[in-house]
């Protein structure tokens, strides 16, 4: 076939799914992501693939033209790499397939599945995949980046619990990989990101959860933020796998149980989700709240899938943002300090909120999986920490772009090498290095990357996203 110059243009006839370039009636809203910013520019062609089929063919369309593709899974990235400007987008999201086998506790899911429909599939039987804790997160990034949540110190991360993938390669082959067969394509699938090839199917292990958890959140005033986080190793260091806990600085939300005069202004949120004996929920909640003197308790019984969004209000999409995080070895009282005061100098305006979160690791994923077993790292971490800020006007990207470099670079001296690629923008090449650990996994990871795309099509691809889950990790000549 004769190539015309227009690398977008002469489409195979075979594809079945919808594509749709700038001008089209339903463009727009097609490329709309959890990063606001990504709507500053759109894709040149949107593909919206209808099934696996579909992904084959774009992807032995851009194999023959030697074009780079990005991929779009639940669109949940904090990057918004999933709609690059000018670019050929590989669109997984019509692709909603769930099943789920009771008996086995193995589940499949397709690309576009986001979490919360995830859990309400599985839910159906009691179990539940350990994943992340945003409903509209798609399971695509979150699975090839690592996977976080509140079940992870009980049942571990998402790709401790992956038991097979199906992937189309950057030539339109059709390739299954697991502990067996492709396996050191499946090594690297379990956290070294999505840009060896797209992955059109996730098998899981599913496990017992619910159909009640105890959750919810113990609101504190920020002048007991450094003493209730000073508190917390020692407290989690002898928590039940069952518990699992967030702690978060952040505006105070206009709840009824606050006082008026506190909405808005910064306070401490933990977040505990208990998953164990509903019986023992009373003796490993109070220790938490007795940490403090709470401005409210709104820890309750609730449905698994209810505790599993409960974050979703401070995770709006469209939101302009920027998101900087890594794993920290203890939770010092300089590590304290400096968030505080980072806290402090967060910008702020209408619509807009800074947030500074810190995930406690342990039991599971870091106990049961050894470091080098999967391409995902967790060496050391005792907590991850998280920053995000969000915005709605452009003319505000300077400020809050600034302030959350300035974060990042007074945290990351106390910060490990190692990282969660899914909770933080790129951070150049030296983080791209180490962020999986050692260096003979990156090493590793480069010779996976050869193999399957070693003319690195994949490259758009650029970092970590939920919506794509990846890190770029280009050849010496890309």
């Amino acid at each position: 076939m004769a190539l015309s110059e227009d690398p977008h243009t002469d489409f195979p006839d075979d594809f079945r799914g919808t594509l749709l370039r700038p001008g089209d009636d339903r463009y727009d809203r097609a490329r709309a992501l959890y990063q606001g910013r990504a709507a500053d520019e759109g894709p040149a062609l949107i593909a919206r693939c209808a099934n696996e089929d579909d992904v084959a063919t774009v992807l032995r369309h851009a194999f023959a033209r030697r074009i780079p593709v990005a991929v779009r899974g639940g669109g949940h990235g904090s990057d918004g790499y999933a709609m690059p400007g000018g670019t050929l987008v590989v669109d997984l999201s019509p692709m909603k397939a769930i099943t789920v086998d009771p008996r086995t506790r193995a589940v499949r899911a397709q690309p576009g599945v986001l979490l919360g429909e995830l859990d309400a599939a599985t839910q159906r039987y009691g179990l539940a995949v350990p994943a992340g804790t945003v409903s509209t997160t798609g399971v695509a990034g979150l699975t090839l980046g690592g996977g976080i949540g509140h079940l992870m110190r009980r049942y571990g991360a998402t790709v401790d619990n992956l038991l097979a993938c199906e992937m189309i390669a950057v030539d339109g082959r059709k390739v299954r990989c697991d502990e067996t067969e492709n396996s050191e394509l499946f090594w690297a699938l379990r956290g070294g990101g999505g840009n060896f090839g797209v992955v059109t199917a996730f098998e899981y292990r599913a496990h017992p959860v619910g159909p009640d958890v105890v959750a919810g959140e113990l609101i504190f005033p920020l002048d007991q933020v450094a003493d209730i986080l000073g508190k917390l190793p020692t407290h989690m260091a002898t928590a039940p796998r069952e518990l699992g806990l967030l702690a978060a600085i952040a505006p105070a939300p206009a709840l009824p149980a606050l006082p008026e005069e506190a909405h808005g202004e910064p306070v401490l949120v933990l977040v505990p989700v208990y998953t164990g004996d509903p019986a023992q929920a009373d003796e490993v909640i109070e220790p938490l709240t007795a940490l403090g003197r709470p401005l409210a308790n709104l820890v309750t019984t609730m449905p698994w899938p209810r505790a599993n969004r409960m974050l979703d209000a401070a995770a709006p999409h469209g939101k302009r943002m920027n998101a900087r995080g890594g794993y920290l070895p203890a939770l010092s009282a300089e590590v304290i300090d400096v968030l505080l005061a980072n806290a402090a100098a967060a910008p702020s305006g209408p619509g807009a909120a800074t947030t500074i979160n810190l995930w406690c690791m342990g039991g599971a994923i870091s106990e049961d999986t050894a470091e080098d077993a999967v391409a995902f790292a967790r060496e050391r971490a005792a907590w991850l920490w998280e920053a995000v800020a969000m915005w709605n006007a452009p003319e505000d990207d300077t400020r809050y772009a600034q302030w959350a470099t300035a974060l990042d670079a007074d945290v990351r001296p106390h910060s490990l090498t190692n990282g969660y690629t899914n909770l933080t923008d790129d951070l150049g090449e030296d983080w791209r290095r180490t962020v999986h650990g050692s260096a003979a996994k990156y090493q590793r990871l480069r010779a996976v990357k050869a193999t399957w795309d070693p003319d690195n099509l994949l490259r758009l691809l650029a970092q970590s996203s939920c919506s794509a889950g990846v890190v770029c990790l280009v050849s010496e000549s890309g």
